[in-house]
């Protein structure tokens, strides 16, 4: 399908979009819907300049801040959620987790997770080396997210302390290893479609397994504070541009979906979506994860068990 007819659809045309894409996802066996949750487990005074991020130590944001969790209270976190997600990852702040002691602390709380939930187990902790890449396979994650946020094209605009390539070359460890890779970005920073065409063949390339599509929540005190630069109907067409293109991975709608898509959030599904993190994100809040059930049911979808 040409970008252009997704780019200049009207209501009527984006119907019969839809329509077509919910016959290409019977196809590909994504009806059902998965559930993933997170745990900001180690929060703020992050030393990368991400202009959307609250997190960053560049910024003069109202968050919360603390050091990494312990594995005991990440595990209590992920009891409430056994049940409600398939995949639960643990995600901390910082470009990647480095000592002895943080290491030490996520891989007693996979160990935990894992004898303790039904839980798959995944992680977001950035830029790590392949040795710990190993222990947490050993310890029974299945999944590692990272993502790229944008083109590379658009990166320098977005953040300046680290290179794309380190992004790119992390995924494409962590494919190479055989974890279920989870990698995409985030949408209304100010990029064009020129530049969301360049991250849809940038992920190709790397043959990532889930698209985690996220949409800008503007936070007070970062560069971004002000850009508002999304509809719900761009949204939509964001999800089926990634669906025509990722036939046969997963797409998940997180961050961002209530401030962006509002009252149109059900039509995620029809658009491509077949999965959406449910609960709180990092520093902003979600729907309650019975809103979320409701919405799917109603919707007359079904939820991967």
């Amino acid at each position: 399908m040409e970008i252009k007819r997704i780019i200049d659809a009207d209501r009527k045309e984006l119907f019969q979009i839809f329509y077509e894409i919910e016959k290409l996802k019977e196809k590909y066996g994504k009806n059902e819907i998965k559930t993933c949750a997170i745990i900001n487990a180690k929060s703020g005074k992050c030393s990368e300049n991400c202009a959307f991020c609250a997190q960053s130590s560049f910024h003069k944001t109202e968050i919360t801040t603390f050091s990494l969790k312990n594995a005991e209270e990440i595990l209590e976190f992920s009891k409430k959620l056994d049940g409600k997600a398939q995949r639960f990852s643990i995600v901390t702040s910082g470009k990647g987790i480095k000592s002895k002691k943080e290491k030490k602390e996520i891989l007693k709380a996979i160990e935990l997770i894992k004898e303790n939930t039904s839980l798959e187990c995944c992680v977001s902790i950035g830029i790590i080396d392949k040795d710990f890449l190993k222990d947490l396979k050993n310890a029974g994650v299945t999944g590692f997210h990272h993502n790229l946020e944008t083109s590379r094209s658009f990166f320098k605009k977005i953040c300046t302390t680290h290179d794309y390539d380190e992004d790119i070359k992390m995924v494409a460890i962590a494919k190479e290893m055989g974890f279920y890779t989870c990698s995409c970005g985030i949408f209304g920073l100010g990029e064009t479609w020129k530049h969301r065409i360049e991250l849809v063949e940038t992920l190709k390339h790397l043959d990532v397994d889930s698209l985690p599509i996220n949409f800008l929540t503007p936070i007070k005190g970062t560069p971004l504070e002000n850009e508002k630069n999304l509809t719900p109907i761009e949204c939509l067409k964001i999800i089926a541009f990634f669906r025509l293109n990722f036939l046969d991975k997963d797409i998940r709608i997180c961050g961002g979906r209530e401030f962006n898509l509002r009252q149109l959030q059900p039509l995620i599904f029809s658009a491509g979506a077949n999965g959406i993190m449910v609960g709180n994100y990092l520093t902003t809040r979600g729907r309650s994860i019975e809103d979320d059930f409701e919405m799917i049911n109603d919707f007359g979808f079904n939820l991967k068990k």
